[in-house]
């Protein structure tokens, strides 16, 4: 049996008239009733009862058929369309990984834009360092990746797609919060408040190479690994912090940002993944990350 057999049974039994199922279907009507005949004779009963050569009327086997080759075809219309959607990448799940730090600006720019061309692909967030993105990536437990560069796997790919600077982050009441710019060394007795170099050791040397360049080590009080606790310990007072810029979208009453008078180092932001494990959501994602290179 061929799909073809449903196609031209379907005809006839709404037309109810072989030489008009011939016409629809654009073939001639001999043909179209051995067909019928040979459909007839692999089930093994009548489908139609003849009431002339060309008029017929459904038996009560050919309505149980009929009922069922709709399904059929609508089944295997549904699995073709499914199936287009899913190679074009319209649908489906997209693991994401991304650290702390692209939340405040670049990311959620990048889910709206996505979600709305792609309303039925699935999002799956996970917070991650860069390094836990890199092994999660050779896992595949995640579909790409948003850390910062340098990467510890050179097998992985990526491409920098925003690029911001240092800024100091202190309390309002505090002495420095009065001035426009601020110089490192002016950090030399401050209090300062970190991550631990674990979650992201790219951007921990970079902030550390500030102080490096003014040769003397910040005077480090308190660590924290979540950025909104180290803003939430300076507006307690407990220290300054050197952030990355797009932490001022965090907006914490009682603490105020500040540019660094110095030479900073630029911190990049890279979306990450695997070249052998694309998917057509994943090359539609990271087109779309494109955008905002």
């Amino acid at each position: 049996m061929e799909l073809r057999h449903l196609r031209y049974f379907i005809a006839v039994a709404e037309e109810l008239h072989f030489s008009k199922a011939a016409e629809r279907l654009h073939i001639a009507q001999p043909p179209l009733s051995q067909q019928i005949q040979q459909l007839e004779a692999e089930l093994g009963v009548e489908l139609f009862h003849r009431k002339t050569k060309r008029q017929v009327q459904l038996t009560e086997a050919g309505k149980v058929f009929l009922n069922e080759a709709y399904q059929l075809l609508l089944q295997l219309e549904t699995a073709v369309t499914l199936t287009q959607r899913i190679g074009r990448g319209e649908t489906g799940q997209l693991k994401i990984g991304f650290t702390s730090l692209v939340i405040y600006d670049l990311l959620p720019l990048i889910l709206r834009q996505f979600r709305e061309q792609f309303l039925e692909v699935e999002l799956v967030l996970l917070e991650l360092t860069t390094s836990q993105q890199e092994q999660a990536l050779r896992d595949s437990l995640i579909h790409v990746g948003f850390g910062h560069p340098p990467l510890e796997d050179d097998t992985l790919s990526y491409q920098c797609i925003h690029q911001e600077t240092l800024v100091v982050a202190l309390s309002s009441t505090h002495s420095l919060a009065q001035k426009e710019y601020i110089c490192v060394r002016s950090l030399l007795s401050e209090p300062l408040i970190v991550f631990p170099r674990y979650l992201a050791p790219g951007l921990y040397d970079r902030i550390m190479s500030l102080f490096q360049q003014e040769n003397f080590k910040p005077h480090i009080t308190q660590e924290a690994i979540q950025m909104q606790t180290i803003i939430g310990l300076v507006s307690a007072g407990m220290g300054v912090a050197i952030t990355p810029s797009s932490l001022q979208n965090l907006q914490r009453s009682g603490v105020v940002y500040r540019p660094l008078l110095a030479e900073i180092p630029v911190i990049e932001t890279a979306v990450i993944w695997q070249q052998s494990r694309l998917t057509p959501i994943v090359e539609n994602f990271l087109q779309l990350t494109q955008k905002f290179i």
